[in-house]
C-alpha cells in the first residue's frame, strides 16, 4: 500500500466522482455521506504523504512501470506533499459549509467537487508537463460546473467569461508544449531541465520564447496583471463555499511556475534569468491592482477575491528571484494565505445567510443572530488577513520582507507589502463597522424574512478554519522549518535527476527533423 501512496490522492476522488455520477438519483444524504467518506480517506492519504516526504526522499511513481521520460510519472517530494495536504484539508470545511444547503442547488455538486480535487492533486503530483495540462483541464472542467452551480444570470455571465479565458489559456498551453517537445524532445519536468542545457546556441532564442509562452499560461492561472482581471468577478459570483475551494486554484499556477523555474529554467544559463526583472514588476503591479480592488469593493466576497490577487502577486515576488530564503518564505506565506482567505469565504457564506437579501454587501442589513461569536471569528480572520501581529499574516509578511532584502527592488517590495496590508486592514475594518457596529437601518427587519437556523456543517466549517488559522500562527516554527526544507530540496536539481531519470546519457531523444 505504501508503494502506491503517491497515486491515492488522484484515485480516491476519481473513484468517488464516478460513484457519485452513477448514483445520480440517490438521496442527498447518501451523496453527502459518500463525499465525506472520500474526503476523509483523502485527508488520511495526504497526511501519510506529508509524513513520508519529510524524510527528504523523492518518490517516483511510474504508471505502467515505464521509465521516465518515456512514461507517465508522479513525483512526491516535500512540496507536492504540502500542496496535496493543504488541498485535502481545505476540502473538509468546504464540504461541510456546502452541506448547509449549497449542495442542493444542483444535481452534480459532489461529483464536481471530487473531480476538482482529483485535478488539483494530480497537478501537484505530476512530473510531466503534458499531464500537468491534462490535470489542469480536469480541474477546470470541474470548476466550470461548480461556478455555475445554483444558476442565475450573474453566474452565467461569469461562467462564460471564465470558460472563454481558460480555453484560450489551454490552447496556448498546448501550443507551447508542442513547440517545446519539437525542440527538446521531452516534456518530463526533470528531463526538461536536462534538455535545456543541451540546446544549440542557434536555437536558444527560439526556445527562450517558447519558455516565456509556457510561463504566460501559468501567469494566467495565477491571475497576474494584466491577465488577472477575471478573478474577482468569478470568485464573487460562485457560491461562497465553492469560492473557498477556488482559493487553491490560483496557487496551482504559482506552483507550476515554481516547478518549471527551479527544475527547468535555472538549469540552463540562457533561461536562468528569463523572468528577471519583468516578473518582479508584474508582481508589484498585481499587488497594486488587488489593493485598489479592495478599496473599490462593495461586498466582503469581492474584498476577499482581491486579497487572493494580492497574495498571488506576493508569491510571485519569490518566484521572480528564487533562492532558498525567498522560496521558503513564500511557501509559509502560501499556506497561511490559502487558509485565511478560504476561511474568510466560509465566514462570508455564514454571514450572508444571516443577512438575508443584504447578503455580504456593505449596505444596510439586519442585525446578526450570533453577533458575538461571529464578531470574534471575524476579528481573528481579519487580523490574519491584513498581516497584523501576532497571527500568521504578520509572520508570513515579515518572512517575505526579510527574504526579499537582497532583491533588485527591496524598497518597492517592502512598500508594496506594507501598503497592501494597510489597505486590507482599512477595508476589513470598514466591513466590520457595517456588519457588527452599525445598527440595522430603519425599515429593515431585525432578522431575514426566513429565520436563519445555523446548520452544524456551517458552524463546524468555521470552527475548523479558525483552528487552522491559529495552528499556522502558533506552529509557525515547524511549518516554516518544513517550508525551508522543501525549498532547499527543490533547488537541489541533481537529486531529482537521479531519482526520476537516472543517467541522462541513456535517453534517446526524439527531436524535430
Amino acid at each position: 500500500m505504501m508503494a502506491h501512496l503517491p497515486i491515492l490522492p488522484v484515485l480516491i476522488p476519481l473513484c468517488a466522482a464516478v460513484a457519485l455520477l452513477l448514483a445520480t438519483g440517490a438521496s442527498i444524504a447518501f451523496k453527502r455521506a459518500l463525499s465525506l467518506l472520500a474526503i476523509a480517506a483523502l485527508v488520511a492519504a495526504a497526511v501519510a504523504q506529508l509524513v513520508m516526504a519529510d524524510d527528504g526522499g523523492i518518490r517516483v511513481y511510474r504508471l505502467g512501470d515505464w521509465p521516465a521520460p518515456y512514461g507517465i510519472v508522479l513525483m512526491l517530494d516535500r512540496l507536492a506533499a504540502l500542496m496535496v495536504a493543504l488541498t485535502s484539508l481545505l476540502a473538509v470545511p468546504v464540504l461541510l459549509a456546502a452541506m448547509s444547503g449549497t449542495d442542493t442547488r444542483g444535481r452534480h455538486f459532489h461529483a464536481f467537487l471530487q473531480f476538482q480535487l482529483m485535478g488539483l492533486n494530480g497537478a501537484f503530483l505530476t512530473g510531466d508537463l503534458f499531464n500537468l495540462f491534462v490535470f489542469f483541464e480536469i480541474l477546470l472542467l470541474a470548476s466550470y460546473g461548480l461556478l455555475v452551480h445554483g444558476g442565475g444570470l450573474r453566474r452565467a455571465r461569469a461562467g462564460i467569461a471564465y470558460v472563454v479565458l481558460n480555453l484560450s489559456g489551454s490552447a496556448l498551453f498546448l501550443i507551447a508544449l508542442g513547440l517545446l517537445y519539437g525542440f527538446l524532445g521531452t516534456l518530463n519536468m526533470v528531463d526538461f531541465g536536462v534538455a535545456l542545457q543541451k540546446v544549440a546556441p542557434a536555437d536558444q532564442g527560439v526556445v527562450a520564447v517558447m519558455c516565456v509562452l509556457l510561463v504566460s499560461v501559468f501567469l494566467l492561472k495565477a491571475a497576474v496583471l494584466p491577465i488577472g482581471f477575471w478573478l474577482p468577478s468569478v470568485y464573487s459570483a460562485a457560491t461562497l463555499p465553492v469560492a473557498a475551494l477556488f482559493v487553491i486554484m490560483t496557487k496551482v499556477g504559482v506552483y507550476a511556475l515554481l516547478r518549471v523555474v527551479t527544475i527547468g529554467l535555472l538549469a540552463a544559463p540562457f533561461t536562468a534569468g528569463l523572468l528577471q526583472p519583468w516578473l518582479t514588476w508584474l508582481a508589484l503591479g498585481t499587488i497594486a491592482v488587488g489593493s485598489a480592488g479592495m478599496l473599490a469593493a462593495g461586498s466582503l466576497s469581492v474584498v476577499i477575491a482581491n486579497i487572493v490577487i494580492v497574495s498571488g502577486g506576493t508569491l510571485l515576488l519569490a518566484v521572480a528571484e528564487p533562492s532558498a530564503a525567498s522560496i521558503s518564505a513564500a511557501l509559509y506565506y502560501l499556506v497561511q494565505t490559502t487558509v485565511v482567505t478560504g476561511a474568510l469565504f466560509v465566514f462570508a457564506d455564514h454571514l450572508s445567510r444571516q443577512r438575508g437579501e443584504a447578503a455580504d454587501g456593505f449596505g444596510d442589513g439586519p442585525r446578526l443572530a450570533s453577533y458575538t461569536n461571529l464578531g470574534l471569528a471575524y476579528l481573528v480572520l481579519a487580523v490574519a488577513a491584513c498581516g497584523a501581529p501576532p497571527l500568521s499574516g504578520f509572520l508570513g509578511k515579515i518572512m517575505m520582507m526579510q527574504a526579499m532584502q537582497p532583491s533588485l527592488h527591496p524598497v518597492l517590495v517592502w512598500t508594496a507589502l506594507v501598503l497592501s496590508g494597510f489597505v486590507a486592514a482599512l477595508v476589513l475594518a470598514r466591513a466590520a463597522s457595517v456588519f457588527f457596529w452599525e445598527p440595522g437601518a430603519p425599515g429593515i427587519e431585525e432578522r431575514p424574512d426566513v429565520p436563519y437556523r445555523p446548520a452544524w456543517g456551517a458552524t463546524a466549517a468555521i470552527v475548523i478554519m479558525l483552528i487552522a488559522v491559529l495552528t499556522v500562527s502558533f506552529a509557525a516554527a515547524p511549518v516554516s522549518a518544513y517550508a525551508r526544507a522543501a525549498a532547499e530540496q527543490m533547488l537541489a536539481r541533481d537529486a531529482y535527476v537521479s531519482a526520476v531519470i537516472g543517467d541522462p546519457a541513456r535517453i534517446d531523444r526524439e527531436l524535430r527533423p
